[in-house]
This record gives C-alpha cells, structure tokens and sequence, in this order.
C-alpha cells in the first residue's frame, strides 16, 4: 500500500481554525475546578466569601492577638440569617444544601480564620447534627430551629482531659435516678463551650455510651473557658464540669447507644475539615503570590526568582489538589457513597499539606510571614489545632491501615 500524501497546508489551517479555544488559564482557579460547580453552588459560595470579608477579616488579626471572639452570639445569628448553621441538614429551619454547599462554606469560613469555620462546625456538624440524627421529634423540635436561626449555641462534648484519641475510656458518667439522669464528669477542648446554651454529652451508662441533651442552665453544669492558647485564639474553648446535673428522662437521645453516635457526629465534622483546611491553605497561599509580585530584593521583585517560583508552584499543586479531593467526597457524601475512611483520607491529606503550604507562604514573606499584618502565621498556628483535633494524624493513619491491610492495629 502506498503511504497517504501529507494534508496539504489548507486542509491543516482548516482544522486548527475548527479547534475549540481553551479558555484562558486562571491563577485562582488553575484546574478549572469551578467547572464542577452550579450556579447555586457559586452563590452560596460567593454569600459566605462576602459576609466573611465584611464581618471577619477587617478584626480577626486583632481578636487573635487579643485571644478573644467579641460578639460572638451576634455572629451566629448573622451566620443563621445566611444559612451556614446546620446547612446540609433538612427542616427544622435549616438550609438543606448540599455536602459540597457546605464544603464551599467550610472553605471560605476558614479562609477568614479557623476559629469561626469551628464555631459553624460545632454548631451545625457536632451538636445540631447529633440531635437531628439521633434525637426525638420533641428534642428536634425543641432546640435545632433556634440553633438554625444562630439563637441557641451548641456544643459537643466527647473529649475528656484523660481520652481523646481513646472516647470509648471516658469517665464521664451517667446514672439513673428514679425517672431522672444524672450525670457527673469533666469534658475537655470544648469549642463553644462558656456561651452555649445548649450541649451534647456524651457518657457511659449501665447500658452503653449515650448522648444527652443539657440545657447549659442546669443546676450542676459549669463551663470554664480555657485560656493561654496559641491557636484558635477567634474561638472560645472550654472545659465543661457536669456535677451531678441532674436531668428528666426525655433528656437521652433515643435512636443510638454506642460509639457509632458520636464517631458518626465526629465524621460528618471532619469531612467539613477537609475543605476549611483548603481555605487557610488558599488564604496564605494567595498572600504569598501577591507578596512575591511586590517584594523586591536584588533589583526586582522576587517572584521572578526561580526558587519562589518553584515554592508556587508546588503549593498551588497541593492546594488545588486538596480542593479536587474535598469536591470528589462531597459528591460522594450527596450520593450516599461517602465512608468514613474516605473522610481519614481527606482530613490526613488536606490538612497535612495546608500546614506544608502555610510554612511555606511564610518563608516567601520573610521576616514580615510571623506578623499579623499578613494571615499566614495566624493560619498555621490555627492549623496546628485542627491537625489534633477531630481525629490526630496518627489516628487517621491507622484508620487508613486498617482498611488497607484488614488488620487492627488499635487493640
């Protein structure tokens, strides 16, 4: 057979005039993720971007520095009116978006600062979450409208000064008592804690682990609020004494007993975390670009110097990398589909490489990344908490290797 003649130079000026035109590459948006989104999910994205913008960024730098979170009962309410507390649950007054709407939201709120996407966390993902999913019409009716609404601030208490990363060891303890419960123990690194009107606890009975629901008013029940930390400063913490608080019957969250409530509450919140971790991430990372375009050292600005360069490149690699995993298990988690080990996997990887690109982003700034000025060093050390909490990396590790090899590494 004879070899085909060569396209001649018109039909090759047809076909490439036929060729699509790529749209133009966007630095924000370098994979072209946004493609995955619908106009909805923009709009909420773009609702919480600007209501942070407006109500975060111009003073976290100085609550931070002040380790305090002023009006923070005024901010919920202003989070209830956009939507963002308990936003991907149905009825009851909440929003009922999507896993990705929430992520969306996750990310901005922590692009202004880790403390106020805890706060939305808590609230939604910990405390309003447990009682939707586990409480009686009577609970849900009673409480999750005005914690939609920003009106009630929950809190959740698992973690004790004793057991974190171990819950099933708690001491915390609840007893019967005629008709009534009464419940005596210590809850430690509670977000939300000392303004809480509400809060979820989680103790040991005769017959298992069960939640209970505490109005924070109870005789008993005191919250102090913990003082002297170094990360997650825009954000209260507290511990939680119960003193024999006694409460009626009604008070137990009827439809679990176990682990399985609190480890599912704990899922839910971590899947959140995979997609805030991304808005520190994008936060210090986007510092660092303009920073690098500004700052000149040797006659020009030190963007153009190939080792900044190369820091860029590989933080945006990792960063939008992280966005790409959170958006595939918020789809999973809309489908039904999502595990718990495919939230380990997002929460160790996310917020792992989050704290590499803040680290990072501050040596780019120089002297000027441990300022307040710029976010980065606030970013990282908020980083540092939520590396811990929610499940420590080597917790999320273990899950991984468990389901990996089939073999229990824990016991």
């Amino acid at each position: 057979m004879s070899a085909s003649p060569p396209p001649s130079s018109s039909s090759s000026s047809s076909s490439s005039s036929s060729s699509p035109k790529l749209p133009p590459f966007d630095p924000a948006d370098p994979l072209g993720v946004d493609d995955l989104l619908s106009a909805e999910d923009l709009a909420v994205r773009g609702t919480v971007r600007a209501w942070a913008a407006d109500r975060v960024l111009p003073y976290v730098a100085e609550w931070y520095e002040k380790g305090e979170l002023p009006g923070i009962r005024e901010l919920a309410r202003e989070l209830g009116e956009i939507g963002a507390l308990g936003m991907s649950l149905d009825g009851y007054g909440c929003a009922g978006a999507s896993a990705v709407q929430y992520g969306l939201a996750c990310l901005e709120l922590e692009a202004a600062d880790s403390g106020i996407r805890s706060l939305v966390s808590v609230q939604g993902s910990l405390a309003m979450y447990a009682i939707h999913r586990f409480g009686s019409e009577e609970q849900k009716q009673a409480w999750l409208p005005r914690m939609a609404a920003g009106e009630v601030i929950g809190c959740f208490g698992l973690t004790e000064p004793d057991h974190g990363s171990d819950p099933a060891g708690m001491r915390t303890y609840a007893k019967r008592d005629g008709s009534d419960w009464v419940l005596t123990g210590r809850k430690m690194w509670i977000t939300n804690g000392s303004v809480a009107g509400v809060a979820v606890v989680w103790a040991q009975t005769d017959d298992g682990i069960r939640g209970f629901v505490v109005p924070t008013d109870r005789p008993g029940f005191s919250a102090p609020e913990i003082k002297h930390k170094w990360s997650l400063r825009a954000s209260v913490t507290s511990e939680l004494v119960l003193d024999e608080v006694r409460l009626p019957d009604d008070a137990v969250l009827p439809n679990v007993t176990g682990l399985k409530g609190p480890l599912s509450c704990l899922s839910h919140a971590r899947y959140g975390i995979v997609w805030g971790a991304m808005g520190a991430a994008r936060s210090s990372f986007e510092t660092a670009v303009e920073y690098a375009k500004t700052r000149e050292q040797f006659g020009r600005p030190i963007g153009g110097f190939q080792l900044t360069q190369a820091k860029l490149a590989d933080m945006a690699v990792e960063l939008h990398k992280g966005i790409l995993l959170a958006h595939h298990l918020g789809r999973r988690m809309d489908a039904g589909r999502l595990r718990p080990e495919q939230v380990s996997f997002g929460k160790l990887n996310n917020v792992r490489e989050a704290i590499d690109i803040c680290r990072t982003a501050r040596t780019i700034l120089g002297a000027n990344g441990i300022s307040l000025e710029y976010p980065v060093m606030r970013h990282a050390t908020n980083l540092e908490s939520v590396l811990t909490y929610e499940g420590t990396v080597e917790m999320h590790q273990l899950v991984l290797g468990k389901a990996l090899t089939g073999l229990d590494a824990f016991r």
